[in-house]
């Protein structure tokens, strides 16, 4: 099973996947390229420290979304790498419904809460700041609404009465760095099935 991992920033969510593949730990599952929005991420370094095909791919201006005009690229750099997975590991851009029809059905994304709680940008600030006591991380498939589609697992994580935010940041990274993998060995022996 081919993977593609694309990803914004310091790129731990795919160096735990990178790990756990070197460690025999996600089955048939190869990561076969890593791309990133952003030209300093730590992403692309962790990439080619790993041997991993890798690039950045210009967004066009636009914050939040991939331009149409650069929007061909990316699917064209993908689909270059036959990818049967595509995992969102901290990628900070909506994806357009043609890119989602283009790879239907094949792309997953990690959240830092446990949807449906606390969609969108700063999940684990939004469940500190409502004083929760339990919040955590979330795998599911993407559809064409934001943090909306399908929950394939999650993980819980314990907020402590006198745990400080950057704690809690730690505590959801760590839940993530377990629960991804995972969800990729069952997507890979097809414990855990792909949509029809």
């Amino acid at each position: 099973m081919n993977v593609v991992i694309l990803g914004s920033g310091k790129g731990t969510n795919a160096l735990a996947v990178i790990k756990a593949s070197q460690q025999d730990q996600l089955a048939n599952a190869n990561i076969v390229g890593i791309f990133t929005d952003n030209p300093d991420a730590e992403i692309l370094k962790i990439a080619s420290q790993n041997d991993i095909v890798n690039d950045f791919l210009s967004p066009g201006f636009k914050k939040s979304i991939i331009e149409k005009n650069e929007e061909n690229n990316w699917i064209q750099k993908i689909s270059d790498l036959n990818p049967d997975l595509i995992v969102l590991a901290g990628f900070m851009r909506i994806l357009s419904s043609n890119f989602i029809n283009h790879f239907q059905n094949r792309i997953i994304n990690l959240h830092p809460s446990l949807l449906p709680s606390f969609q969108g940008l700063n999940a684990i600030e939004q469940a500190f700041n409502k004083n929760v006591k339990i919040t955590g991380c979330t795998v599911h498939w993407v559809n064409e609404r934001v943090d909306d589609g399908e929950i394939i697992a999650q993980a819980p994580v314990r907020i402590m009465n006198d745990d400080e935010l950057p704690l809690v940041r730690q505590k959801v990274q760590a839940a993530e760095h377990i629960l991804l993998p995972w969800v990729i060995r069952d997507l890979a022996l097809g414990t855990t099935p792909f949509p029809q």
